[in-house]
């Protein structure tokens, strides 16, 4: 009876130890075994063998990727602008180890550590930089955070900047800056706009100036080169009538006479103050020296044929 009754003690102690010593850990998870309170190895997921009651497992480390929301927090400026900013934090337990026995209170240390690091970076810059350069923030807080965070065993794999909030009053004067700088650039297109249109009539009316002058230049020239062939032409005519007059044709005498009488007859015609004009000759003489021209006009042309 007594026997039995030790080894079923004995089986039911056999089977207690065997509970204790197989330990069975979940994908994404970790965990520290501890012998006597000294760290002495990491159980991987999957089944793991430790020494019962001698061993005994320590820290339950999350191997995944996790998020922590960084909460809102008041930053001033460089410029001095009070500003209310929030983030959020992504980051990987990579060594089990350290992330367990190098640091207490793993999340509220990295918290802490953004925090103060997001009012360090963003302190050291103005309001215009905060508005309109959030990457690079994000960029240096992350460096700036990993680094920091590397002997706890942590690998920070990304900081977001969510709200950057200004003042309700500084938000209105941004809105009013940024509405006078839009007019002004408005006024200085427009004006713009302005001198490159009286440029373009300015050169119009210099270009038609030119081409008004270039205009009178070649009348001008044609005026001048028809006055020329006039003289050329009557200094001809002079001379035909000379060689005539020398070859004792009278017909050249009634030719230079009718053609002064003429010449006199319009201008009495063209003065303004005349309004009679008598005929100091008869008619019949007129019709003389008009017929001696035509008899010299056809000689002419026969010596030319």
């Amino acid at each position: 009876m007594s026997a039995g009754v030790v080894f079923l003690a004995l089986l039911v102690f056999a089977v207690v130890l065997v509970i204790m010593s197989v330990k069975s850990v979940n994908q994404g998870m970790e965990f520290t075994v501890e012998r006597f309170g000294r760290y002495t190895k990491t159980l991987t997921p999957g089944l793991n063998i430790i020494m019962p009651v001698i061993d005994r497992i320590g820290a339950r480390m999350i191997m995944m990727e996790q998020v922590m929301n960084v909460p809102s927090q008041e930053i001033i400026t460089k410029d001095n602008a009070m500003v209310t900013v929030d983030g959020v934090v992504f980051y990987q337990v990579i060594d089990t180890p350290k992330a367990a026995y190098e640091v207490r209170n793993l999340d509220a240390a990295i918290l802490n550590l953004t925090m103060t690091n997001i009012r360090t970076v963003m302190g050291s810059m103005d309001l215009d930089e905060l508005l309109s350069r959030r990457d690079d923030i994000n960029a240096r807080l992350l460096h700036v955070v990993d680094e920091a965070t590397s002997p706890w065993g942590i690998k920070v794999t990304r900081i977001e900047i969510k709200d950057i909030s200004p003042p309700k009053d500084l938000v209105e004067a941004m809105g009013r800056q940024m509405k006078a700088e839009r007019l002004k650039r408005a006024s200085i297109l427009e004006a713009e706009g302005l001198r490159q249109s009286e440029i373009l009539r300015a050169e119009g009316a210099q270009q038609a100036t030119i081409l008004e002058a270039e205009g009178r230049k070649e009348a001008a020239y044609r005026e001048a080169d028809a006055r020329e062939r006039l003289a050329q032409a009557e200094a001809r005519a002079t001379m035909m009538v000379s060689e005539a007059i020398a070859k004792g044709n009278i017909q050249a005498i009634n030719y230079f006479v009718a053609q002064k009488y003429i010449e006199s007859l319009k201008d009495i015609a063209s003065a303004g103050n005349s309004k009679i004009i008598f005929m100091p000759l008869e008619a019949s003489n007129i019709i003389g020296a008009l017929g001696g021209i035509t008899e010299l006009a056809k000689e002419a042309m026969a010596k030319k044929g």
